[in-house]
Protein backbone atom coordinates (compact mmCIF):
# COMPACT_ATOMS: atom_id res chain seq x y z
CA UNK A 1 0.00 0.00 0.00
CA UNK A 2 1.22 3.50 -0.87
CA UNK A 3 -0.25 6.43 1.09
CA UNK A 4 1.62 9.13 -0.84
CA UNK A 5 0.52 10.59 -4.15
CA UNK A 6 3.06 11.01 -6.96
CA UNK A 7 4.39 14.57 -7.54
CA UNK A 8 2.41 14.99 -10.76
CA UNK A 9 -0.81 14.12 -8.92
CA UNK A 10 -0.10 16.77 -6.27
CA UNK A 11 0.64 19.31 -9.01
CA UNK A 12 -2.70 18.45 -10.56
CA UNK A 13 -4.34 18.84 -7.13
CA UNK A 14 -2.90 22.34 -6.73
CA UNK A 15 -4.11 23.45 -10.16
CA UNK A 16 -7.57 21.94 -9.60
CA UNK A 17 -7.88 23.52 -6.16
CA UNK A 18 -7.05 26.95 -7.60
CA UNK A 19 -9.51 26.53 -10.47
CA UNK A 20 -12.37 25.33 -8.27
CA UNK A 21 -11.89 27.94 -5.58
CA UNK A 22 -11.73 30.74 -8.14
CA UNK A 23 -15.21 29.76 -9.37
CA UNK A 24 -16.83 29.75 -5.92
CA UNK A 25 -18.06 32.71 -3.85
CA UNK A 26 -15.65 34.03 -1.20
CA UNK A 27 -18.07 33.09 1.58
CA UNK A 28 -18.68 29.57 0.26
CA UNK A 29 -19.67 27.11 3.00
CA UNK A 30 -20.94 24.23 0.87
CA UNK A 31 -23.96 23.61 -1.31
CA UNK A 32 -26.01 22.55 1.72
CA UNK A 33 -25.93 26.14 3.01
CA UNK A 34 -28.03 27.28 0.03
CA UNK A 35 -31.86 27.18 0.10
CA UNK A 36 -33.38 24.31 -1.92
CA UNK A 37 -34.29 26.37 -5.01
CA UNK A 38 -30.86 28.01 -5.08
CA UNK A 39 -29.21 24.60 -4.86
CA UNK A 40 -30.86 23.57 -8.12
CA UNK A 41 -29.72 26.76 -9.86
CA UNK A 42 -26.20 26.43 -8.48
CA UNK A 43 -26.01 22.82 -9.63
CA UNK A 44 -26.82 23.83 -13.22
CA UNK A 45 -24.21 26.59 -13.26
CA UNK A 46 -21.62 24.41 -11.51
CA UNK A 47 -22.09 21.62 -14.03
CA UNK A 48 -21.24 24.15 -16.76
CA UNK A 49 -18.06 25.13 -14.88
CA UNK A 50 -17.01 21.49 -14.74
CA UNK A 51 -17.93 20.90 -18.38
CA UNK A 52 -16.12 24.03 -19.63
CA UNK A 53 -12.96 22.88 -17.85
CA UNK A 54 -13.13 19.21 -18.97
CA UNK A 55 -13.79 18.04 -15.40
CA UNK A 56 -17.00 16.07 -15.87
CA UNK A 57 -15.13 13.02 -17.13
CA UNK A 58 -11.41 13.50 -16.64
CA UNK A 59 -10.50 9.82 -17.13
CA UNK A 60 -12.58 9.16 -20.26
CA UNK A 61 -10.72 9.11 -23.62
CA UNK A 62 -10.44 12.48 -25.36
CA UNK A 63 -11.89 11.15 -28.60
CA UNK A 64 -15.25 10.76 -26.87
CA UNK A 65 -15.17 14.12 -25.06
CA UNK A 66 -13.36 13.11 -21.86
CA UNK A 67 -10.22 14.56 -20.29
CA UNK A 68 -7.95 11.69 -21.30
CA UNK A 69 -6.26 11.56 -17.90
CA UNK A 70 -5.64 8.61 -15.57
CA UNK A 71 -7.53 7.21 -12.60
CA UNK A 72 -5.29 9.07 -10.13
CA UNK A 73 -6.42 12.46 -11.51
CA UNK A 74 -10.04 11.33 -11.19
CA UNK A 75 -9.48 10.39 -7.55
CA UNK A 76 -7.70 13.70 -6.80
CA UNK A 77 -10.55 15.64 -8.42
CA UNK A 78 -13.13 13.69 -6.39
CA UNK A 79 -11.25 14.47 -3.18
CA UNK A 80 -11.07 18.19 -3.94
CA UNK A 81 -14.74 18.41 -4.87
CA UNK A 82 -15.61 16.61 -1.63
CA UNK A 83 -13.33 18.89 0.38
CA UNK A 84 -14.98 22.04 -1.01
CA UNK A 85 -18.51 20.73 -0.61
CA UNK A 86 -19.41 20.90 -4.29
CA UNK A 87 -20.90 18.09 -6.39
CA UNK A 88 -19.29 16.16 -9.24
CA UNK A 89 -22.40 16.98 -11.26
CA UNK A 90 -25.97 15.80 -10.88
CA UNK A 91 -26.96 12.39 -9.55
CA UNK A 92 -27.77 11.45 -13.14
CA UNK A 93 -24.17 12.42 -14.04
CA UNK A 94 -22.77 10.07 -11.41
CA UNK A 95 -24.77 7.20 -12.88
CA UNK A 96 -24.30 8.18 -16.51
CA UNK A 97 -20.72 9.46 -16.63
CA UNK A 98 -18.80 7.91 -13.74
CA UNK A 99 -20.43 4.49 -14.11
CA UNK A 100 -22.04 3.91 -17.50
CA UNK A 101 -19.69 5.90 -19.77
CA UNK A 102 -16.59 4.38 -18.17
CA UNK A 103 -18.11 0.94 -18.65
CA UNK A 104 -19.03 1.79 -22.23
CA UNK A 105 -15.46 2.92 -22.94
CA UNK A 106 -14.35 -0.62 -22.05
CA UNK A 107 -17.18 -2.79 -23.41
CA UNK A 108 -19.15 -0.66 -25.85
CA UNK A 109 -19.12 -0.72 -29.64
CA UNK A 110 -17.64 2.24 -31.50
CA UNK A 111 -21.15 3.26 -32.54
CA UNK A 112 -22.31 3.25 -28.90
CA UNK A 113 -19.31 5.27 -27.73
CA UNK A 114 -19.65 7.86 -30.47
CA UNK A 115 -23.38 8.28 -29.92
CA UNK A 116 -23.95 7.98 -26.17
CA UNK A 117 -20.83 9.37 -24.50
CA UNK A 118 -20.81 12.89 -26.05
CA UNK A 119 -24.57 13.25 -25.53
CA UNK A 120 -24.25 12.15 -21.91
CA UNK A 121 -21.47 14.66 -21.29
CA UNK A 122 -23.50 17.46 -22.88
CA UNK A 123 -26.54 16.60 -20.74
CA UNK A 124 -28.74 15.78 -23.73
CA UNK A 125 -29.01 12.21 -22.40
CA UNK A 126 -29.57 11.78 -18.67
CA UNK A 127 -29.32 8.30 -17.10
CA UNK A 128 -30.77 6.29 -14.24
CA UNK A 129 -29.98 2.69 -13.22
CA UNK A 130 -32.45 -0.17 -13.57
CA UNK A 131 -31.09 -2.97 -11.39
CA UNK A 132 -33.19 -3.90 -8.34
CA UNK A 133 -36.65 -5.44 -8.60
CA UNK A 134 -39.27 -6.35 -5.97
CA UNK A 135 -38.00 -9.95 -5.87
CA UNK A 136 -34.39 -9.26 -6.91
CA UNK A 137 -32.50 -6.92 -4.62
CA UNK A 138 -29.44 -8.50 -3.04
CA UNK A 139 -30.04 -11.54 -5.26
CA UNK A 140 -29.90 -9.38 -8.39
CA UNK A 141 -29.44 -12.34 -10.73
CA UNK A 142 -32.96 -13.48 -9.81
CA UNK A 143 -34.52 -10.57 -11.71
CA UNK A 144 -37.63 -11.23 -13.82
CA UNK A 145 -37.87 -8.24 -16.19
CA UNK A 146 -37.94 -9.84 -19.65
CA UNK A 147 -36.65 -8.60 -22.99
CA UNK A 148 -37.61 -10.43 -26.18
CA UNK A 149 -36.10 -9.67 -29.58
CA UNK A 150 -38.73 -8.61 -32.11
CA UNK A 151 -37.05 -7.93 -35.43
CA UNK A 152 -34.60 -5.09 -34.87
CA UNK A 153 -35.95 -4.14 -31.43
CA UNK A 154 -36.09 -5.53 -27.90
CA UNK A 155 -39.54 -5.59 -26.29
CA UNK A 156 -39.31 -5.17 -22.50
CA UNK A 157 -41.84 -6.05 -19.78
CA UNK A 158 -41.30 -5.92 -16.03
CA UNK A 159 -40.54 -3.61 -13.13
CA UNK A 160 -37.53 -1.97 -11.50
CA UNK A 161 -37.57 -0.41 -8.04
CA UNK A 162 -35.45 1.89 -5.84
CA UNK A 163 -34.45 3.72 -9.03
CA UNK A 164 -32.53 6.80 -7.90
CA UNK A 165 -32.94 9.91 -10.08
CA UNK A 166 -35.47 8.06 -12.24
CA UNK A 167 -37.79 11.06 -12.46
CA UNK A 168 -35.05 13.27 -13.95
CA UNK A 169 -33.69 10.75 -16.47
CA UNK A 170 -34.61 10.23 -20.11
CA UNK A 171 -32.65 6.96 -20.54
CA UNK A 172 -32.23 3.96 -18.25
CA UNK A 173 -29.61 1.19 -18.33
CA UNK A 174 -31.51 -1.92 -17.30
CA UNK A 175 -30.53 -5.55 -16.77
CA UNK A 176 -33.14 -7.81 -18.37
CA UNK A 177 -33.61 -11.54 -18.74
CA UNK A 178 -33.15 -12.48 -22.38
CA UNK A 179 -32.80 -16.28 -22.01
CA UNK A 180 -34.90 -18.05 -19.38
CA UNK A 181 -33.48 -21.45 -20.40
CA UNK A 182 -30.01 -20.51 -19.11
CA UNK A 183 -28.91 -20.49 -15.45
CA UNK A 184 -29.91 -17.26 -13.80
CA UNK A 185 -26.55 -15.44 -14.07
CA UNK A 186 -26.08 -16.39 -17.73
CA UNK A 187 -29.35 -15.36 -19.38
CA UNK A 188 -29.12 -11.61 -18.69
CA UNK A 189 -28.45 -8.69 -21.03
CA UNK A 190 -27.56 -5.07 -20.24
CA UNK A 191 -29.91 -2.86 -22.27
CA UNK A 192 -29.91 0.90 -22.92
CA UNK A 193 -33.55 1.99 -23.00
CA UNK A 194 -35.13 5.38 -23.85
CA UNK A 195 -37.66 6.41 -21.19
CA UNK A 196 -39.56 8.95 -23.27
CA UNK A 197 -42.00 6.41 -24.70
CA UNK A 198 -45.52 5.19 -23.78
CA UNK A 199 -44.24 1.84 -22.49
CA UNK A 200 -42.22 3.33 -19.60
CA UNK A 201 -43.90 4.67 -16.43
CA UNK A 202 -42.05 6.23 -13.49
CA UNK A 203 -43.70 6.35 -10.06
CA UNK A 204 -42.07 8.09 -7.06
CA UNK A 205 -41.50 6.25 -3.77
CA UNK A 206 -41.76 8.24 -0.52
CA UNK A 207 -39.13 7.17 2.01
CA UNK A 208 -39.39 7.17 5.82
CA UNK A 209 -38.07 10.74 6.03
CA UNK A 210 -40.80 11.96 3.67
CA UNK A 211 -38.67 12.47 0.55
CA UNK A 212 -39.06 11.06 -2.96
CA UNK A 213 -35.43 10.33 -3.75
CA UNK A 214 -36.10 7.14 -5.70
CA UNK A 215 -38.76 5.61 -7.90
CA UNK A 216 -40.38 2.54 -9.41
CA UNK A 217 -40.09 2.07 -13.17
CA UNK A 218 -42.61 -0.08 -15.05
CA UNK A 219 -42.03 -1.46 -18.56
CA UNK A 220 -45.06 -2.44 -20.63
CA UNK A 221 -44.02 -3.45 -24.14
CA UNK A 222 -41.30 -0.82 -24.00
CA UNK A 223 -38.86 -0.91 -26.90
CA UNK A 224 -35.23 -0.24 -27.61
CA UNK A 225 -33.03 -0.92 -30.64
CA UNK A 226 -31.46 -4.36 -30.96
CA UNK A 227 -28.04 -2.67 -31.06
CA UNK A 228 -28.58 -1.11 -27.62
CA UNK A 229 -27.00 -4.01 -25.72
CA UNK A 230 -23.87 -3.01 -23.81
CA UNK A 231 -21.53 -5.99 -23.89
CA UNK A 232 -22.66 -9.36 -25.17
CA UNK A 233 -26.25 -10.60 -25.47
CA UNK A 234 -26.75 -12.86 -22.42
CA UNK A 235 -23.48 -11.47 -21.06
CA UNK A 236 -25.08 -8.78 -18.93
CA UNK A 237 -23.73 -10.15 -15.66
CA UNK A 238 -20.18 -9.34 -16.77
CA UNK A 239 -21.22 -5.83 -17.84
CA UNK A 240 -22.98 -5.31 -14.51
CA UNK A 241 -19.93 -6.28 -12.48
CA UNK A 242 -17.67 -4.13 -14.65
CA UNK A 243 -19.88 -1.13 -13.87
CA UNK A 244 -19.86 -1.93 -10.14
CA UNK A 245 -16.06 -2.01 -10.26
CA UNK A 246 -16.05 1.60 -11.49
CA UNK A 247 -18.46 2.54 -8.69
CA UNK A 248 -16.10 1.17 -6.05
CA UNK A 249 -13.02 2.68 -7.70
CA UNK A 250 -14.21 6.29 -7.83
CA UNK A 251 -15.12 6.15 -4.11
CA UNK A 252 -11.81 4.63 -3.02
CA UNK A 253 -10.68 7.59 -0.90
CA UNK A 254 -13.71 9.87 -0.67
CA UNK A 255 -15.72 7.79 1.80
CA UNK A 256 -13.23 8.70 4.53
CA UNK A 257 -13.48 12.39 3.62
CA UNK A 258 -17.26 12.32 3.63
CA UNK A 259 -17.69 10.36 6.85
CA UNK A 260 -14.85 12.29 8.50
CA UNK A 261 -16.86 15.44 7.95
CA UNK A 262 -19.81 13.73 9.61
CA UNK A 263 -17.70 12.91 12.68
CA UNK A 264 -16.77 16.61 12.86
CA UNK A 265 -20.51 17.44 12.84
CA UNK A 266 -21.10 14.86 15.54
CA UNK A 267 -18.36 16.34 17.75
CA UNK A 268 -19.79 19.82 17.25
CA UNK A 269 -23.25 18.55 18.19
CA UNK A 270 -21.85 17.13 21.43
CA UNK A 271 -19.90 20.33 22.12
CA UNK A 272 -23.01 22.51 21.66
CA UNK A 273 -24.80 20.42 24.29
CA UNK A 274 -21.91 20.31 26.74
CA UNK A 275 -21.37 16.55 26.40
CA UNK A 276 -17.75 16.36 25.24
CA UNK A 277 -16.63 15.64 28.82
CA UNK A 278 -19.14 12.82 29.27
CA UNK A 279 -17.05 9.57 29.41
CA UNK A 280 -19.57 7.53 27.41
CA UNK A 281 -19.96 10.15 24.67
CA UNK A 282 -16.19 10.66 24.48
CA UNK A 283 -15.72 6.91 24.02
CA UNK A 284 -18.32 6.85 21.24
CA UNK A 285 -16.75 9.82 19.46
CA UNK A 286 -13.32 8.21 19.72
CA UNK A 287 -14.73 5.01 18.20
CA UNK A 288 -16.12 7.03 15.27
CA UNK A 289 -12.79 8.81 14.69
CA UNK A 290 -10.89 5.50 14.74
CA UNK A 291 -13.27 3.93 12.22
CA UNK A 292 -12.85 6.83 9.80
CA UNK A 293 -9.05 6.54 10.02
CA UNK A 294 -9.34 2.84 9.21
CA UNK A 295 -11.63 3.74 6.33
CA UNK A 296 -9.01 6.20 5.06
CA UNK A 297 -6.20 3.65 5.02
CA UNK A 298 -8.44 1.01 3.47
CA UNK A 299 -9.14 3.57 0.76
CA UNK A 300 -5.44 4.04 0.12
CA UNK A 301 -5.02 0.28 -0.21
CA UNK A 302 -7.93 0.05 -2.65
CA UNK A 303 -6.51 2.95 -4.67
CA UNK A 304 -3.08 1.33 -4.80
CA UNK A 305 -4.65 -1.88 -6.07
CA UNK A 306 -6.70 0.03 -8.64
CA UNK A 307 -3.65 1.88 -9.98
CA UNK A 308 -1.80 -1.43 -10.26
CA UNK A 309 -4.57 -2.80 -12.46
CA UNK A 310 -6.27 -4.92 -9.81
CA UNK A 311 -9.99 -5.54 -9.43
CA UNK A 312 -12.06 -4.88 -6.28
CA UNK A 313 -13.09 -8.52 -5.68
CA UNK A 314 -14.16 -9.43 -2.15
CA UNK A 315 -12.57 -6.24 -0.81
CA UNK A 316 -15.63 -4.40 -2.05
CA UNK A 317 -17.77 -6.55 0.26
CA UNK A 318 -15.58 -5.64 3.24
CA UNK A 319 -15.92 -1.94 2.42
CA UNK A 320 -19.70 -2.15 1.98
CA UNK A 321 -20.19 -3.78 5.39
CA UNK A 322 -17.73 -1.40 7.02
CA UNK A 323 -19.21 1.91 5.93
CA UNK A 324 -22.86 0.75 6.08
CA UNK A 325 -22.62 -0.38 9.69
CA UNK A 326 -20.61 2.72 10.60
CA UNK A 327 -23.33 4.86 8.99
CA UNK A 328 -25.97 3.33 11.26
CA UNK A 329 -23.83 3.54 14.40
CA UNK A 330 -22.78 7.18 14.12
CA UNK A 331 -26.33 8.35 13.40
CA UNK A 332 -27.54 6.45 16.47
CA UNK A 333 -24.91 8.32 18.50
CA UNK A 334 -26.22 11.57 17.05
CA UNK A 335 -29.73 10.74 18.25
CA UNK A 336 -28.35 9.76 21.66
CA UNK A 337 -26.67 13.17 21.96
CA UNK A 338 -29.90 14.92 20.94
CA UNK A 339 -31.95 13.00 23.48
CA UNK A 340 -35.56 14.21 23.61
CA UNK A 341 -34.79 16.80 20.91
CA UNK A 342 -34.80 13.94 18.42
CA UNK A 343 -38.51 13.40 19.11
CA UNK A 344 -39.40 17.00 18.17
CA UNK A 345 -36.99 17.76 15.30
CA UNK A 346 -36.46 21.32 14.16
CA UNK A 347 -34.41 23.16 11.55
CA UNK A 348 -33.18 22.25 8.07
CA UNK A 349 -33.61 18.66 6.98
CA UNK A 350 -31.46 16.58 4.66
CA UNK A 351 -33.28 17.79 1.50
CA UNK A 352 -33.77 14.27 0.19
CA UNK A 353 -30.05 13.44 0.01
CA UNK A 354 -29.76 9.68 0.27
CA UNK A 355 -26.65 9.36 2.44
CA UNK A 356 -24.73 12.09 4.30
CA UNK A 357 -25.89 15.72 4.22
CA UNK A 358 -24.41 18.15 1.75
CA UNK A 359 -21.58 20.24 3.28
CA UNK A 360 -22.97 23.42 4.76
CA UNK A 361 -26.26 21.82 5.84
CA UNK A 362 -27.47 23.04 9.23
CA UNK A 363 -26.40 20.76 12.08
CA UNK A 364 -30.02 20.46 13.17
CA UNK A 365 -32.07 17.85 14.95
CA UNK A 366 -34.23 17.44 11.83
CA UNK A 367 -31.18 16.69 9.69
CA UNK A 368 -29.97 14.06 12.18
CA UNK A 369 -33.44 12.51 12.23
CA UNK A 370 -33.47 12.35 8.42
CA UNK A 371 -30.10 10.65 8.05
CA UNK A 372 -30.79 8.27 10.95
CA UNK A 373 -33.96 7.12 9.21
CA UNK A 374 -32.18 6.63 5.92
CA UNK A 375 -29.23 4.86 7.55
CA UNK A 376 -31.49 1.92 8.42
CA UNK A 377 -31.45 0.95 4.74
CA UNK A 378 -27.64 1.07 4.44
CA UNK A 379 -27.17 -2.58 5.39
CA UNK A 380 -29.76 -3.62 2.78
CA UNK A 381 -29.25 -1.60 -0.40
CA UNK A 382 -26.25 -2.27 -2.61
CA UNK A 383 -26.18 -5.86 -1.39
CA UNK A 384 -27.27 -6.67 2.16
CA UNK A 385 -24.68 -7.28 4.88
CA UNK A 386 -25.74 -10.95 4.98
CA UNK A 387 -25.02 -11.32 1.25
CA UNK A 388 -21.67 -9.52 1.63
CA UNK A 389 -20.67 -11.87 4.44
CA UNK A 390 -21.61 -14.86 2.28
CA UNK A 391 -19.36 -13.51 -0.48
CA UNK A 392 -16.46 -13.08 1.95
CA UNK A 393 -17.00 -16.52 3.47
CA UNK A 394 -17.33 -18.41 0.20
CA UNK A 395 -14.90 -16.52 -2.05
CA UNK A 396 -12.19 -15.45 0.40
CA UNK A 397 -12.32 -17.91 3.30
CA UNK A 398 -13.30 -20.93 1.21
CA UNK A 399 -16.22 -21.87 3.45
CA UNK A 400 -18.85 -24.31 2.11
CA UNK A 401 -21.51 -22.66 -0.01
CA UNK A 402 -25.07 -22.53 1.22
CA UNK A 403 -27.46 -25.11 -0.31
CA UNK A 404 -29.17 -23.61 -3.37
CA UNK A 405 -32.60 -24.10 -4.86
CA UNK A 406 -31.91 -21.81 -7.82
CA UNK A 407 -29.44 -23.80 -9.92
CA UNK A 408 -30.29 -24.99 -13.41
CA UNK A 409 -32.48 -23.19 -16.00
CA UNK A 410 -34.05 -20.01 -14.60
CA UNK A 411 -37.52 -20.95 -15.84
CA UNK A 412 -37.45 -24.06 -13.60
CA UNK A 413 -36.63 -22.20 -10.36
CA UNK A 414 -40.15 -21.10 -9.51
CA UNK A 415 -41.55 -24.58 -10.17
CA UNK A 416 -39.05 -26.22 -7.81
CA UNK A 417 -39.68 -23.69 -5.03
CA UNK A 418 -43.44 -24.22 -5.21
CA UNK A 419 -43.21 -28.00 -5.40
Amino acid sequence: MDITYPPEAEQYRASIRELLESNLPDDWKGIGALPGAEQDEFLKSWRKVLSDNDLLAVSLPREYGGGGLSDIEQVVLNEELMRLGVPEGTENDTLGIKLLCNTMAVLGTEEQKEYFIPRTLSGEISWCQGYSEPEAGSDLAGLRTRAVLDGDEWVINGQKTWTSAGSSANWIFAICRTDATAVKHKGLSFLLVPMDQPGVEVRPIINAAGYTAFNEVFFTDARTAAANVLGEVNGGWHTTNTLLGFERGVRATTDAVRFGREVDRLIELARERGLTSDPHIRQELTWCWQRVQTMRFRGYRALTRLLEGGRPGTDGSFSKIYWAEFFQRYTEIGLEILGLEALTPEGQGNNGILVTPQPGTENSSRCWDDIALYSRAATIYGGSSQIQRNIIGEQLLGLPKEPRLDSGPFQEIGRRKSA
